[in-house]
């Protein structure tokens, strides 16, 4: 029996104009971007969000093509169909979002509601009544009565809202917060999950996943609604970046979450010993809760799980040691607090599948019955994968119409069709290109290269000091590059990080298209923005701003917001040189960048400007009253 329930998964929201097609007549990967999916409860029929080329394709099952293409206004994000299947809900991601409300039949517009921030996963109550709509940027939950199709009211929640689910009953909306809130340098820092009672639209608990878990992707309520599961990165971001062995800098998870107690019951690696499941995405169960299927964007595979397995290996493993019993052979959890570092913990229970070899970039997936279609981002396909075969057999399907190129005898490598930029944005995400696949270099830099929000002991500038991810927006224009400017410009820092972070080597093609990727990237406005406009507040901050007296200018002049230049600032700290000093960072999206400082310890703009600002030594704030601060902190969170 097919689950009629709401799939919904969240993008990166990259959004790159579809390039002319090449004179092979090939269409260039980048026209689509597959990252979404919501099937029909008949299971007949799968939506498919296009992200770069704005539109929602229906995709019929029956004969495996595209017979539709709906246009939507901006990047579809997310998709939702009603319980009765006549309606298709499709978050639109803008700074002033919308929400398309589709006829599923005829392909018609019902209805357009707002929504806040670059919605993403929408989510319907079971009686089809309510929609919840995370608001990324607005770190809040749109909550819109479908009858009058009015947003009755905000909540807010931790640091970008990616992925959403609600318990079958309804009572409790989990949302699955993208990044950790707070410095980097707290005794425990991990994004958490946050549970909203939908009765009085309020924040009831907070689930605070492992230390170092970010990059929240997907959250799913089983079907029996006894569990959810989200997908995340696990860090070891505590540890000298001096290995990938073993998940030594990074691991891949997922925590299971008992929806009884609502709490987490145990976070499980995806990785194996050797080999790492880089930047796991995508979920989706059987019908029965039996199989678990999570994507894995960065390794372009999908994990099968045995779930019941799962729970009757947990359940074997004591809170405590008990000296007098041996552990299992297959496990080195010892206790129940070992799992979350055990790379054998599923051996035995789960099937890492290779998708087809031009199918890339693994996002979205939805099972119906037992077959299983996989989004493939970076090469518009679709991945048809059989769990009622012993083999799986995976089928890839283009979602596009590809002729073959004259005198061609074997398929054509999207890579080869994909314009520089796109390919190096494919690069960025690849995690074939490390050493073991247990990262790619958007695992530490997500959202189109921007941060995780974590301190990292990389060996360029020595050991024991560790710094904060800085945000690659406008690297390339705002040399040298690194907290401490250890590389002289951008081009050299990404190749460096290939052979210093991701532990390969690689041909001189992919730095430059990664370059070309970078370089292309573009701030986002501001949340703070009033209609694009500052805000009052940031109007009376920008002049203090530029006010001489005050300094900030003088370091940050306007245009990149930085005058290349390091300084001793007085934010030395304890694993810090008396003679550091500090590359000044741009302001530009500086409200997308917390936490803030090379160590990352202030956790708010305020902060920077009053506790972590000793001697007035990066602009003369002491003499700001609480309001002017207020104002300049606006001004500098608007640019």
């Amino acid at each position: 029996m097919l689950n009629p329930r709401t799939v919904v998964l969240t993008v990166c929201l990259a959004c790159f104009a579809p390039q002319a097609a090449p004179a092979a007549s090939l269409p260039q990967p980048g026209s689509l971007s597959p990252a979404a999916l919501a099937a029909t409860p008949d299971g007949k029929r799968v939506f498919i969000a296009g992200a770069t080329a704005n539109e929602v394709a229906v995709f019929d099952l029956a004969s495996g093509t595209v017979t539709r293409q709906i246009s939507v206004p901006h990047t579809p994000t997310g998709l939702a169909v009603s319980p009765d299947g006549a309606r298709l809900y499709v978050t639109c991601a803008a700074p002033q979002s919308s929400v398309r409300v589709l006829d599923t039949g005829s392909g018609k517009v019902l209805a357009t509601l707002p929504a806040g921030h670059n919605a993403t996963a929408p989510v319907l109550s079971p009686d089809g009544k309510t929609l919840f709509v995370c608001n990324r940027f607005n770190n809040d939950i749109s909550v819109i009565n479908l009858e009058t199709r009015k947003e009755l009211c905000r909540i807010p929640v931790q640091r970008e809202p990616t992925a959403a689910d609600i318990t079958r009953d309804g009572r409790f909306l989990l949302v699955a917060n993208h990044l950790h809130t707070g410095a980097a340098d707290a005794e425990h820092v991990a994004a958490v999950v946050s549970v909203i009672d939908t009765a009085t639209r309020k924040v009831v608990k907070e689930l605070a996943l492992p230390d170092g878990s970010g990059l929240l992707n997907d959250l799913r309520v089983s079907p029996d609604g006894k569990y959810a599961v989200v997908s995340h990165i696990l860090p070891h971001f505590r540890l000298p970046a001096t290995q990938l062995d073993r998940g030594w800098m990074n691991s891949n998870a997922a925590t299971i979450i008992d929806l009884a107690r609502m709490e987490i019951l145990n976070t499980v690696l995806l990785d194996n010993i050797d080999r790492g499941a880089a930047d796991p995405w995508g979920i989706a169960w059987s019908a029965d809760s039996a199989t678990l299927l999570i994507t894995h964007a960065g390794t372009h595979e999908i994990s099968v799980i045995d779930f019941p397995g799962v729970l009757a290996r947990l359940a074997k493993i004591p809170a405590t040691l008990d000296a007098s019993k041996s552990g299992p052979a297959y496990s080195a959890s010892r206790v129940q607090a070992d799992v979350p570092s055990d790379l054998a913990f599923l051996v035995g229970l789960r099937q890492r599948v290779r998708l087809p070899q031009y199918d890339l970039g693994p996002r979205a997936v939805v099972l119906l019955g037992r077959k299983a279609y996989v989004a493939n981002y970076f090469s518009d396909s679709l991945t048809l994968v059989d769990l009622s075969s012993p083999e799986f057999r995976p089928q890839s399907i283009p979602l596009l119409s590809q002729p073959a190129a004259a005198g061609a005898k074997q398929p054509v490598s999207p890579l080869d069709r994909m314009p520089l930029i796109r390919k190096g944005e494919f690069y960025f995400n690849d995690a074939g290109i490390c050493f073991q696949g247990w990262q790619s270099c958007a695992t530490c830099h997500p959202g189109q290269g921007r941060v995780d929000a974590l301190n990292w002991d990389l060996l360029n500038d020595g050991i024991g000091n560790p710094k904060n991810t800085k945000t690659l927006l406008l690297a390339h224009k705002t040399p040298p590059s690194m907290s401490m400017s250890v590389r002289d410009t951008a081009e050299t820092a990404v190749r460096a990080g290939i052979q210093h972070i991701l532990f390969t080597v690689q041909p001189e093609e992919v730095a430059t298209s990664m370059d070309a990727y970078l370089k292309s990237l573009k701030p986002v406005p501001s949340p703070l923005l009033v209609n694009r406009h500052l805000s009052d507040s940031a109007k009376r901050g920008e002049k203090l701003f530029k006010d001489r007296q005050v300094g900030c200018v003088s370091c940050h002049p306007p245009g990149v917001f930085t005058d290349l230049k390091t300084y001793d600032v007085g934010t030395r700290g304890r694993f810090d040189k008396p003679s550091d000093r500090f590359d000044t960072p741009s302001l530009v999206e500086g409200w997308r960048t917390a936490p803030y400082l090379h160590d990352g310890s202030a956790a708010t703009m305020q902060q920077v400007l009053t506790t972590s600002n000793p001697g007035d030594k990066h602009g003369k704030t002491s003499h700001l009253t609480p309001q002017q601060i207020d104002d300049l902190a606006a001004y500098l969170l608007s640019l």
